[in-house]
């Protein structure tokens, strides 16, 4: 009889001390079935195709909230990702779920963004033909546009959960795009508004924008007057409010994860007073006319000048019958912050601002 693989071995573990609730590695589906790997499980592997991905270095400058900072210490998109994905195998492993997929999800949630943080993805939906959102971006690229259009082949359940990880403005619970199937999945979508509710008030508080006394009062009085305070009792409370979730007790008749209506309430008006107070501030409305000018224009000029977009993207749309509109996009949401100033630069400077 031959030695199991170190592979099997890792799954038959699975199967012996995650929750019956938990999404095992062996039952992961592909669309284009593959050999398995020998050491990795299917969920481990997607993680290092996700982690190896070119879109995913980008995220490194790529915004998060502010742009172009003067300082070291604020988030990028990559921070966010990281920080997301750190909180989201905490709960994960608490929890007794499947922490590879968890993390999967959490690495590749945010590959789709496009330069500028939420303004470049606001500025590109006004202009993309079936608007711009950063989640659909993101299961594109993993599924069309690396490889040159072979995609990542990664399995369903981390694709659903990059896809299915936005939510609505009001609450963090919200479906928008639906509820994963897996319970990591809906870690990922809780943890995300964890991890940057909690980041913003920080780099706000650094950039001079906010004060911790202007946070709300009753927010802080339930949350915690820090920011590992707060971390920690939504962190905890995610956990022990779904300790069902670890296969003890009574299970809810809707497989979904949330959190006690006490801090979800806190934690949902502690986020709208970001988007008021910080992400849409007079202050920002000037830089994101900024960004819409640059997006839009950039727009604009490849839309008439496609000899300029990367043969690799106009190959894979035209395989795909998809109109030029989407070779645009792909290429402008591709681009890092620093890359797309660049380019606007390289193209127009010169001809508009040179006699200047």
């Amino acid at each position: 009889m031959s030695q199991p693989s170190i592979r099997e071995m890792h799954e038959a573990l699975e199967a012996r001390i995650l929750s019956p609730y938990a999404a095992k590695s062996a039952a992961a589906v592909r669309e284009q079935p593959e050999p398995p790997c020998p050491i990795r499980t299917a969920y481990q592997r997607d993680r290092d195709r996700i982690l190896h991905s070119k879109p995913f270095r980008r995220l490194k400058h790529k915004t998060q909230v502010f742009i172009a900072p003067l300082g070291d210490h604020y988030r990028t998109r990559l921070t966010h990702t990281l920080e997301v994905t750190q909180i989201a195998r905490t709960v994960a492993r608490a929890l007794r779920l499947n922490e590879d997929l968890t993390e999967a999800i959490g690495l590749g949630h945010d590959i789709g963004h496009a330069p500028f943080g939420h303004a470049g993805e606001t500025a590109l939906s006004r202009i993309c033909p079936g608007h711009f959102r950063h989640n659909e971006q993101s299961l594109r690229i993993v599924e069309v546009l690396e490889n040159g259009g072979a995609g990542l082949n990664l399995t369903f359940a981390v694709r659903e959960g990059i896809y299915m990880h936005s939510k609505g403005r009001r609450d963090i619970t919200a479906k928008a795009w639906g509820v994963a199937s897996t319970l990591e999945g809906q870690i990922i979508k809780i943890c995300d508004s964890i991890a940057y509710i909690n980041h913003d008030i920080d780099d706000a508080i650094r950039a001079g924008i906010l004060r911790t006394e202007d946070l709300p009062a009753d927010c802080i009085a339930i949350l915690g007057d820090t920011h590992s305070k707060r971390l920690a009792t939504m962190v905890s409370d995610m956990i022990y409010h779904n300790w069902w979730a670890t296969g003890e007790g009574t299970a809810p008749d809707t497989l979904t994860l949330s959190m006690s209506p006490t801090i979800l309430a806190a934690t949902n008006k502690l986020r709208h007073f970001l988007y008021e107070t910080v992400y849409h501030r007079p202050e920002a409305k000037t830089e994101d006319e900024k960004v819409r000018f640059i997006i839009e224009t950039l727009y604009d000029y490849f839309m008439h000048h496609p000899e300029a977009i990367p043969a690799e993207l106009m190959a894979i749309v035209e395989r795909r019958g998809e109109p030029i509109e989407q070779a645009v996009v792909d290429y402008i949401a591709g681009m890092t912050d620093r890359y797309a100033l660049t380019v606007f630069k390289r193209i127009f400077v010169p001809r508009t601002w040179g006699t200047l």
